[in-house]
């Protein structure tokens, strides 16, 4: 496994940054009332997807220089413009400068998640369970695809509004994966993926399984499906972010990912001090 130096962990980090970028991008297209926003910064890009979103804040930046108190008004006048609350990455391989300047600023920590990646040099065989079948998402499953992947991850609470919005990038955009695993012809499972051509980087994310479902192998399967995909496309590695000790970094950890690093994101309230 190569090590991880700062031109690898700015090529990981697009597994973060640009599926953002995609969602505003497309957001500004199929609900322009939201006010869905992006612009390149510091090297990587802000970006807002909505109030309350679970997506949408500052990723890839602070890798080619140092970060000034100017660049940090910018960022927050950007948020500010839009009504939200500031909120960037860090990344251990920053420069220091990022974590000095939001040290200062009182910025709080809002997520801890770690990035793990693999190698996709070597051939990988799905290995599909005999009772499941993996298909390629079409755009007229956008929904359904919606619909497993927020019961998955709000299976006791309704989603945050704008939760499916999230999803449809995928369909619209050559560089999107969606598959769907069914059982006797019923979709129970969904996964997604996001080729990153300039990075040759494959995000992983957007993946679940119902309930009912589980410890079937079925999201292992998913995995492997889309590695490799991703490895014929000409990816050299793929990139899950997830919180530690979760589902999905077990499976990613049997699978040959190894972490590359912990990171931060961090956000500052206007009501901040």
């Amino acid at each position: 496994m190569k090590f991880v130096d700062k031109a690898l962990a700015r090529r990981l980090e697009s597994a973060e940054e640009m599926p953002q970028v995609d969602c505003a991008r497309m957001l500004q297209k199929l609900r322009p009332e939201i006010g869905a926003a992006f612009e390149p910064f510091c090297g990587g890009h802000v970006i807002f997807a909505g109030l309350n979103s679970p997506i949408g804040h500052a990723a890839g930046l602070g890798f080619d220089a140092a970060l000034t108190a100017a660049d940090l008004d910018r960022l927050e006048a950007f948020y500010r413009s839009h009504g939200a609350p500031a909120q960037l990455d860090l990344c251990p391989l920053t420069d220091p400068s990022v974590l000095e300047l939001v040290s200062k600023r009182r910025y709080a920590l809002a997520e801890l998640n770690n990035v793990l990646y693999c190698p996709l040099s070597s051939p990988m065989m799905a290995d599909v369970p005999p009772d499941v079948s993996i298909q390629r998402g079409t755009p007229e499953e956008a929904a359904l695809f919606s619909q497993i992947v927020s019961h998955c991850f709000f299976d006791k609470t309704a989603p945050p509004d704008g939760f499916a919005d999230m999803l449809a990038p995928l369909f619209a955009l050559p560089e999107g994966m969606t598959y769907l695993a069914s059982v006797s012809e019923k979709p129970v499972a969904a996964a997604a993926g996001r080729i990153i051509p300039e990075h040759r980087i494959f995000a992983l994310f957007g993946a679940g399984t119902l309930p009912e479902f589980r410890n079937r192998g079925i999201q292992t399967a998913l995995l492997r499906t889309r590695l490799k995909a991703a490895a014929q496309a000409g990816c050299e590695y793929a990139v899950v972010i997830t919180r530690g000790g979760t589902i999905s970094e077990r499976n990613c950890l049997r699978l040959g990912f190894r972490i590359a690093y912990s990171k931060a994101t961090v956000i500052k309230h206007w009501d901040s001090a």
